[in-house]
């Protein structure tokens, strides 16, 4: 009888069509840690299940044999999330987990048969040790909170968004578990990290992270991801650069920025703080193929010079005010959104901004304060720092900054006051273009790098980029990065711009450019992108003596600002940025003035380079200044 029983029995072991398929997928991987296993720990036992279960006097959960570790735990936390860590609870899935993984108990530290004589060590990066925020949160306090970015079904029953079922809640929790299965190594055949299914393209953390919620008012800090470049590219990572175990950008997807576990710092499970996050991919050297103008970095690099990286005591922070007040900092994902930027094809009409920056927060030109998520138009975004922003300073590693007649004493870098449309005049960064008098040198297109071939059409508006951008952009001809990134010019400009100087205002300048080259190698290149310097600048169509100061080697900044003149004053008009740069210009017998319709026409008075310019057009050396109508 029994031994009928014992060939029943075999015989549904040797025909069974389930069983043979679950023992072939069970594959341990470096959870063997039998005798001539492949693990980095090999004990004495031969029956690799029991280091972790024993039939017979294990714990009570899931027959567990290895010794529980009580270790306490540092834990994640996020000044934008909802969920709080907690301490695993002993003998939960984590718990188990850990009671290998913090090191501090040692593996085959069984309670069923005690310590297993072993040898090896488990790989350093497989320890994480008591300190737990540099990895992703487990053991959440229940019920768990919803949130903008998380799939609904986590809250609403219990479920992640995963339509196989294979990431799951543990209890209604996130454990190690529900991302992790300890009995199968490579289930993802790339990622053989244990993982519960295949995590290409950022399926793990899309069971749990919605890019396409929308509640309300709120934004979504993962918004339009599908879309994105970085979900996009095919662009292959180089092994070396340690990104995660995907090929391509689009497959490596979260985890080219992310870590879920071993993070640099304890921000939000990066892989590097603030631009060291992008810089892994954006220095052109672990990416291929990278197009030239996505390799950022080298705009930084010397002779150039970009917008200054933060400090470590002043990182990026998602939580922090749009508009930055005495923490001004220019990193990357102040301007871009990682997870909504997509590769520009086609440059929108200013001043809409470009879909590299998509989803960008900004600042309202109306007010100064009020948040706009996303900004619609690029100004608004540079407004984060250069608008109402308190702790706005000069940097005189970007050259030369002039000192104008009629300013803004409260805020004289508010660019929202000298962009204004209630400015005296301005360039049409934030208003479209004043045509109430003529503008005979504007030309029908800007003009690229090379001074020659045409480029964007002259609209009603422009950018803060047409000035402020990379001396090698894409948009103008050159192959480098859009945007203010870094140039060889000062101020970040994109083409060569001259400030004239002088020891002392109405003193001799010091860096005259007599008959100077108008075209694209001259010293005001960036004016010739847009002003047909040459033939009506030069020939007096607007102001009479413009030729006779250019060919004598005065720069347009002694006159003009390059921005807006914030308002009239009693004696500067302020029409067509007349604004005279007081460290080279001084006042004559106490009068600074400028009169457009005065007599005669565009008249002056002043002092510069050491002549005095009198009221009635008459000039004389300063020493022999003479009151108003008299002749030399």
């Amino acid at each position: 009888m029994r031994l009928r029983i014992l060939l029943a029995g075999l015989t549904i072991l040797l025909t069974g069509t389930t069983l043979p398929a679950q023992i072939s997928g069970d594959a341990m991987g470096v959870h063997n840690f039998g005798p001539g296993s492949q693990s980095p720990v090999t004990g004495a036992r031969p029956d690799s299940c029991a280091y972790c279960h024993a039939p017979h006097s294990g714990l009570n959960a899931g027959l567990w044999n290895q010794k529980l570790t009580t270790q306490s735990y540092t834990l994640y936390s996020s000044n934008t999330g909802k969920n709080t860590a907690t301490q695993p609870v002993l003998g939960s899935d984590s718990n188990h987990c850990l009671s290998c993984h913090d090191g501090s108990v040692a593996v085959g530290e069984t309670v069923a048969y005690g310590k297993v004589t072993k040898s090896g060590e488990m790989y350093a990066s497989d320890k994480f040790g008591s300190n737990m925020q540099s990895s992703h949160p487990f053991s959440l306090a229940l019920p768990l909170k919803d949130n903008i970015y998380l799939t609904a079904s986590l809250t609403a029953n219990g479920k992640t968004g995963d339509p196989t079922g294979a990431v799951k809640l543990i209890k209604g929790n996130v454990e190690c578990t529900s991302c992790h299965n300890p009995h199968i190594q490579a289930k993802d055949l790339v990622s053989r990290n244990f993982l519960v299914k295949d995590s290409s393209s950022g399926q793990l953390c899309l069971a749990c992270h919605d890019p396409s919620r929308q509640i309300g008012g709120q934004v979504n800090p993962l918004a339009d991801w599908p879309t994105s470049a970085h979900a996009q590219s095919a662009s292959k990572i180089s092994p070396s650069a340690l990104l995660g175990s995907y090929t391509t950008v689009a497959t490596d997807a979260c985890i080219s920025c992310h870590t879920p576990h071993n993070a640099s710092g304890a921000t939000r499970l990066l892989r590097g703080q603030d631009e060291q996050d992008c810089i892994a991919c954006h220095n052109g050297s672990n990416v291929s193929p990278m197009f030239t103008y996505a390799n950022v970095f080298p705009e930084y690099a010397a002779p150039k010079i970009g917008h200054p990286f933060p400090s470590s005591h002043d990182p990026h922070d998602a939580a922090e005010n749009t508009l930055l007040n005495n923490n001004r900092h220019a990193t990357c994902v102040d301007c871009h959104n990682a997870h909504g930027s997509e590769a520009v094809g086609v440059f929108p009409p200013a001043p809409l901004i470009r879909i590299s920056q998509k989803n960008i927060a900004g600042i309202s030109a109306s007010d100064g304060i009020t948040p706009l998520t996303p900004a619609v138009n690029q100004y608004e975004n540079c407004l984060r720092c250069h608008g109402k922003g308190t702790g706005k300073l000069t940097n005189v590693i970007y050259g030369y900054y002039p000192k104008r007649a009629v300013d803004y004493p409260a805020d004289p870098l508010n660019q929202i006051v000298q962009f204004a449309l209630g400015a005296a005049s301005s360039h049409p960064v934030m208003h479209l273009r004043n045509s109430s008098y003529e503008q005979p040198s504007l030309l029908p297109n800007m003009l690229n790098l090379d001074g020659v071939k045409q480029g964007r059409a002259m609209s009603t508006q422009i950018l803060c980029t047409d000035c402020h951008n990379s001396d090698d952009n894409r948009e103008s001809g050159g192959t480098g990065a859009n945007g203010p990134h870094g140039s060889i010019w000062t101020h970040i400009l994109e083409r060569r711009y001259e400030f004239s100087q002088a020891p002392g205002a109405g003193q001799t300048i010091t860096n005259l450019f007599p008959n100077p080259n108008l075209g694209a190698s001259g010293p005001y290149a960036l004016c010739a992108k847009c002003h047909d310097l040459a033939n009506q600048i030069a020939n007096n169509t607007s102001f009479a003596q413009h030729k006779r100061h250019i060919n004598d080697g005065f720069s347009c900044s002694t006159c003009h600002t390059a921005h807006g003149m914030v308002a009239a004053s009693g004696t500067i008009s302020g029409e067509r940025l007349i604004n005279f740069d007081v460290n080279v210009v001084a006042p004559n017998g106490g009068v600074l003035s400028y009169n457009r319709n005065g007599t005669p026409k565009n008249s002056c008075v002043l002092v510069c380079h050491g002549v005095a310019h009198n009221a009635d057009g008459s000039t004389a050396p300063a020493a022999f200044r003479r009151g108003p109508g008299v002749k030399r």
